[in-house]
């Protein structure tokens, strides 16, 4: 069972209050919005967005007979002042961005997330792929190997980046790579003995940078807090729980850039980061960072 990272600091930290209007970027499993929910009370209003019906669908079942007032829109939160002008809100009053994939997302959604499954190679955030979307299998299959090599550098931060791009692309001549199971066996074919023997499973960074790329995650954050910032009222409060160092550069450096203006302060100096026993009950909450801005003018 999906658990949610960080869940009483994120609470905390966005201070909220009775009546209050709320938006949750991310959803998921509705964790989050569970304890917001008893925070602000059946005079404030949840609105919910999630890219995944799927997660939507879990959402919807978990808050039945919330007090507060429930809006779950299927979007991605780039898209947050489009969900807010058609739920006719004029702004809201705290924003929880949590960027990291579900349990539910990982181990059961069968669109190839994780090299521990022989899944097809999707790995579009939406429950079923639009016409023309992006997928993994398109990148793999269809896009050169300087630009394979360029993305599992950048968004992966994968130092054998180039050796797993011509592995890919030679092995493409010889038939379509279909799944996760085979893309895995091509990555490790493709690097150092010695690499496969480490902590970290070598396919680890090359399948973030195909997710990273499928779903355009970085400029999708960029936009959403862009949004966000436009969108929260003056006391309110943003904050976004990042799990890998491209997602938090961006969130440190947008948050320092609000802080400049006057506008916005840093609630915290340094980013709020889950205790030992948490890291150890939930591996994947290890490199999650917590950081919090408040809207002073």
């Amino acid at each position: 069972m999906h658990k949610s990272v960080l869940l009483h600091q994120a609470i905390e930290a966005l201070n909220l209050k009775k009546g209050e209007t709320v938006l949750d970027c991310t959803i998921n499993g509705g964790g989050h919005s569970l304890a917001i929910i008893e925070k602000i009370g059946k005079r404030g209003h949840l609105i919910g967005i999630d890219e995944d019906k799927n997660a939507l669908l879990n959402a919807r079942s978990r808050l039945p007979e919330a007090e507060a007032e429930v809006i779950l829109e299927e979007s991605n939160f780039r898209e947050l002042d489009r969900v807010l002008l058609s739920a006719k809100i004029d702004g809201v009053d705290k924003v929880l961005f949590d960027l990291g994939l579900s349990s539910d997302q990982l181990e059961l959604s069968g669109r190839g997330f994780s090299f521990k499954r022989d899944e097809p190679l999707l790995m579009t955030f939406s429950a079923i792929p639009k016409l023309g979307q992006l997928t993994a299998l398109e990148i793999v299959n269809s896009w050169d190997e300087e630009e394979i090599t360029r993305i599992i550098r950048k968004y992966g931060e994968e130092r054998f980046a180039r050796r797993i791009a011509e592995g890919i692309t030679e092995a493409r001549k010889k038939e379509i790579i279909r799944t996760t199971a085979e893309l895995r066996d091509i990555i490790m074919s493709s690097v150092p003995a010695g690499y496969r023997k480490g902590r970290i499973h070598p396919a680890t960074r090359t399948f973030q940078a195909l997710r990273i790329a499928v779903n355009d995650e970085l400029g999708a954050l960029s936009e959403g807090l862009t949004k966000a910032a436009q969108s929260v009222r003056k006391g309110g409060r943003i904050a976004v729980i990042s799990f890998h160092s491209l997602e938090d550069r961006i969130v440190k450096k947008y948050f320092q850039e609000l802080s400049k203006s006057g506008v916005f302060r840093i609630i915290f100096k340094k980013p709020i980061t889950p205790s030992d026993n948490e890291a150890k009950e939930n591996p994947r909450a290890r490199s999650a960072k917590l950081r919090v801005v408040e809207k002073i003018q």
